[in-house]
């Protein structure tokens, strides 16, 4: 039996739905029932992890208790600045699939030293300190250019995904191009939304494509013993 996923989503909803769709299209099915068990708890009331004195890492032990209360076995947060607050969700006593660090081991495959990451400031930080462990330089945007990235960010959480947000989130993924970026790495689960490989000229890692494949090798990994 494969092992039921818990999501912790909701940060922002379609990110979450953009999520699920690749965990969906990342499982090998010869027939529907194949695909994995998943509970996803879509909560965007999840305090605001960029802005604001609200402690979002009670919110999101309670999430991780009610799934595995629900019945999930693993876990996985469908947000990178989120996994900031790990400690709190893996109090759960669930195991945590995690974002970063699949990413950066689907970085190193590809052979980059010198990664581009588009996140939010905590994230940036995150990613720096996880990717230094493991041997990748981080590359990002200056002070000016991430002050452009977060409005971006929240129009696309308010549902722009048009032309203008599509060629504004290009333009600063070639910045961190034109920095060294061997890769760039989307670190917020908005970036996928506007942004794919098509738009590069180097390779671009979606790390919500890459949680998802960890989450399917996680969750079949028992199966197909």
């Amino acid at each position: 039996m494969s092992k039921v996923l818990g999501v912790l989503g909701g940060m922002g909803p379609a990110a979450t739905l953009d999520f699920l769709a690749k965990l969906q299209a990342a499982t090998p099915v010869q027939r529907e029932q194949d695909h994995l068990r998943v509970l996803v708890d879509i909560n965007p009331k999840v305090p605001d992890r960029n802005v604001g004195d609200e402690d979002p890492a009670p919110v999101l032990a309670a999430m991780a208790e009610g799934l595995r209360e629900s019945g999930a076995e693993v876990l996985a947060i469908a947000c990178n600045t989120a996994h900031a607050y790990a400690d709190a969700v893996r109090a759960s006593g669930l195991p945590l699939v995690d974002m970063l660090e699949a990413a950066g081991l689907a970085a190193k495959a590809q052979g980059a030293t010198t990664v581009g990451v588009l996140g939010t400031g905590m994230a940036l930080g995150l990613y720096r300190d996880r990717f230094s462990h493991m041997g990748l330089e981080v590359v990002m945007l200056d002070d000016h250019e991430q002050v452009e990235f977060m409005a971006l960010l929240y129009r696309i959480k308010h549902g722009d995904l048009g032309a203008t947000s599509r060629e504004t989130m290009a333009a600063l993924a070639h910045r961190l191009v034109g920095k060294g970026a061997q890769s760039v790495v989307a670190g917020c689960t908005e970036v996928p939304l506007v942004l794919s490989s098509a738009d590069l000229s180097v390779p671009f890692l979606d790390a919500t494509e890459e949680l998802a494949r960890r989450c399917v090798a996680v969750c079949l990994a028992q199966a197909q013993d």
